[in-house]
């Protein structure tokens, strides 16, 4: 009887010892621990195994890899399965661009490039990092080429509990300013107001292309051609609004000593103020240059040539009022 009860007491304490397997553990480092496999491992519970799987990857243990490693680091613990298996999770999320980006902005305007430059780098593909750590980027070389814009560069990831990530990004710089840009897609013969611009950064290879500058430089003006949704306004493109239209009846008016005299004609010419148009006087229907001075009023100056007559046989062949 004596037998018995220790008996029964020895297999009580040895199922009070035996380890529990680990079906599914999530990892929070690259290393794989006795503990990470099996409840109440005993002493051996610490004991590295080995290296994990990459963040955001996994690892399966068999039943026969488990009964082995068991055996060697004295767990009681034995697979009643041959589907027995462990599976190993480290989470992973992908590391933002714009944590590369300013990695790299960094490293370029150490080495001459301005620090609102443009990075891009294409067909980037962002490296796997664990979730609970936060990497810092570090380039460790560079190669940049100001003339082109072009570089290159070596860059790794280091992170508390994390091994070292080493990885080479290549693109390409560009260098921006401020200018105003299309609210909207804009038509022709638009003029501007402030509310169909806003101020954008834009690429400074563009301005080299009499692109204006200041929202004062275009509000008021009339535009020559479309103009899409967020892009730039080129001075070209850009007009004064007519205060005269081509073919209506104009005020003509003639200084001279003094004296000021008035008449109707009509303009051969569109003209914004300032501007010399064409015109034929109603009367005399003598064809003369004259300036804009207001909505639908011209001037003709003593000194004012008569219009040449070439001008007028290209109003004979329809350049006049239909």
């Amino acid at each position: 009887m004596r037998i018995l009860s220790f008996a029964i007491a020895m297999l009580l304490c040895t199922q009070a010892e035996a380890a529990a397997l680990r079906n599914m553990t999530t990892l929070h480092g690259p290393n794989v621990f006795v503990k990470d496999l099996f409840d109440d491992a005993g002493p051996n519970a610490d004991r590295l195994l080995g290296p994990g799987p990459d963040p955001g990857g996994r690892i399966i243990v068999e039943a026969a890899q488990l009964n082995a490693i068991a055996r060697q680091y004295s767990i009681a613990w034995r697979s009643v399965s041959r589907a027995d298996r462990a599976v190993l999770e480290w989470p992973g999320r992908l590391l933002r661009k714009e944590d590369i980006i300013e990695a790299v902005r960094t490293a370029l305007t150490a080495a001459g490039a301005a620090d609102d430059c443009d990075i891009d780098i294409p067909g980037f593909s962002p490296p796997t990092v664990p979730v609970e750590t936060r990497p810092v980027p570090t380039v460790s070389q560079l190669d940049y080429d100001s003339n082109t814009g072009r570089f290159t560069a070596a860059l790794t990831l280091t992170g508390e509990g994390m091994n070292p990530i080493d990885t080479r990004i290549s693109g390409r710089i560009e260098e921006m300013a401020e200018a105003p840009v299309a609210l909207t897609r804009l038509l022709p013969e638009t003029v501007l107001r402030f509310d169909d611009v806003r101020i954008a950064r834009v690429r400074t290879a563009l301005l080299q292309n009499e692109i204006a500058r200041s929202v004062d430089q275009i509000v008021g003006m009339q535009l020559r051609r479309p103009v899409a949704a967020g892009q730039p306004l080129r001075l070209t493109d850009l007009t004064r609004p007519p205060l005269v239209q081509r073919g209506s009846t104009v005020q003509i008016e003639l200084s001279l000593s003094g004296l000021s005299v008035t008449g109707q004609a009509v303009a051969l010419d569109a003209g914004a103020g300032g501007e010399k148009i064409r015109v034929q006087n109603m009367s005399s229907h003598a064809l003369l240059f004259a300036q804009v001075v207001g909505p639908g009023q011209v001037r003709v100056t003593p000194d004012a040539p008569a219009a040449y007559p070439a001008a007028q046989t290209r109003f004979d062949r329809g350049a006049g009022v239909q």
